[in-house]
Formats: C-alpha cells, structure tokens, sequence
C-alpha cells in the first residue's frame, strides 16, 4: 500500500486514505453479487478510452484489503494488466455495508436477494446470538433475506422479481437471534418455493409460453384472496402464503381477460 494522501469526507468526517494499492493486495469478499461479464467488459473499452477516474472503494481487514464498492472496476482494471489500482480506505466498520454502496451499476432484485443471503449467512457465522431485527441496517428490505433463502438454498431460477410485491406485505425482520432465525427463513424460503411450483404448475395448465406470465399469475391470485389494490396485509406470512396458494389453483384464464392488476 502507499498512501497519496488522507482527507476527510464532509458528511460523517470520517478521515479516509487514498491509497495505490497491489492489485495482489485485493480480495473480494465472497458475499458480493455475482460479476457481470457485460459490465466488466463495457468498464474495460471506457478505462482504455478515459482512464481510471473512480477509485474502488476497500477495507482493510486481517491483512488484507476487501472491495466493498468498485468489483467490476477491479476486475476490469486487473484484466487490462494494471499492477496497482487507486482506491479510498474506510474503517473496517462498514465491511457489512456493501449492500449501500452499489454505484457501478444498480443491482435487480434478484441480485439484491442473493447479496442479502450471503451476507446474513457471513453474520450468522461471526456470530449466531445477536437478534436480526438488530441487523436492519445492512439490509434494505427483509423480504431480501427471504428472497435470497429461496434463491441460493432451494431454486436458483426463482423470478424473485415476481414475488417482492406479495412478500414484502408480509415479511418483516424477526425478533430472533440468528441461530433461530436462519432456520425460520428458511421454512419461509420452502413455503414460497411450494407457491412457486403451484405457479409453474398453473402456467404449464394454461398452455402459455411467455414466461413474465408467471408474474400475471402470482399478481393475480394475490388480488383474488386479498382484493385489488391491496397494500397491506394482516395474516402472518404462512397464512397468507396458503390463501394465495389456495387462489392460485382456482384460478382460470377467464380470470386474465379482464386484465385486472394489483398495482
């Protein structure tokens, strides 16, 4: 590492270093979502084309120096033959805050759920006693956390993105040490994999060969057991998941004729 100089950023006044670092001297933390070979080519013609103008951002942690902000910079950067790489050091109390700090290219919904599972599962091995609903501020939603369950523990295809609006009516973050609420969040996770297959299932009845049609479905039978419009929902999440998975198996295509939706 060399430092080029320290500075203090204007909002929290935290003093932070600009640093050239070896790019030997980098790891990515494997709790980052999933790099996008698409972008990390599209950083690589405009660093050929412009330079290497934003630094990556990096804590330093046991040793070593984790991207928390800047992957597809960095592997961009380390494709082109680039030895060192600028990059701003912050504390090591915002290692668990990546999910904040996603500027090269806004993450999807399933990216989010992933980020959030392999996050909470890193938590959860530090240290399974502390209580989720303690942890809010590394997550942006909670049905994230559920969502991600699903994904990287049941179906990797999940079309999470079908199902945010629903299990954010009825997800919240649990008043449970992590020990406990890992296997909760998984029995969540088994509960809307089964809604999902009832979907597939309906899907497949139907004939249709559009996939987002599996999204007009699990709207659909959202509105049937909950009403149009709806915006919040008082059932507990089981609950409420069997009176869509009820919805759903009585549903027809007359119902899509209508062209009701819930939002």
């Amino acid at each position: 590492m060399r430092e080029i100089a320290s500075f203090q950023e204007p909002v929290r006044h935290r003093t932070l270093s600009l640093c050239l670092l070896d790019v030997k001297e980098i790891e990515v933390p494997h709790f980052q979502r999933d790099l996008s070979e698409t972008l990390k080519e599209r950083l690589k013609t405009a660093i050929e084309k412009l330079g290497f103008l934003v630094p990556i951002i990096v804590v330093q942690r046991e040793g070593k120096f984790y991207v928390i902000d800047g992957q597809h910079r960095f592997f961009a950067l380390r494709e082109l033959g680039v030895d060192e790489i600028l990059a701003i050091v912050v504390g090591e109390e915002l290692y668990h805050y990546f999910l904040e700090l996603n500027t090269e290219k806004p993450p999807n919904v399933k990216e989010k759920s992933k980020q959030a599972y392999r996050l909470y599962m890193e938590l959860f091995k530090e240290n399974d006693s502390q209580l989720e609903e303690d942890l809010i501020d590394y997550f942006e939603k909670p049905e994230y956390i559920t969502l991600g369950f699903t994904i990287e523990e049941l179906e990797p295809k999940f079309s999470a993105s079908f199902y945010e609006s629903f299990v954010s009516k009825i997800d919240k973050f649990l008043r449970l040490p992590l020990s406990s609420a890992v296997e909760e969040r998984r029995n969540r996770a088994k509960a809307l994999f089964e809604l999902n297959r009832l979907v597939n299932e309906k899907y497949a009845e139907f004939g249709w060969d559009n996939a987002l049609m599996k999204g007009e479905i699990i709207r659909k039978a959202v509105q049937k057991a909950y009403g149009m419009r709806v915006r919040v929902i008082a059932d507990d999440f089981y609950t409420a998941i069997e009176k869509v998975k009820s919805a759903c198996e009585s549903l027809s295509p007359e119902d899509f004729e209508s062209g009701l939706s819930l939002e």
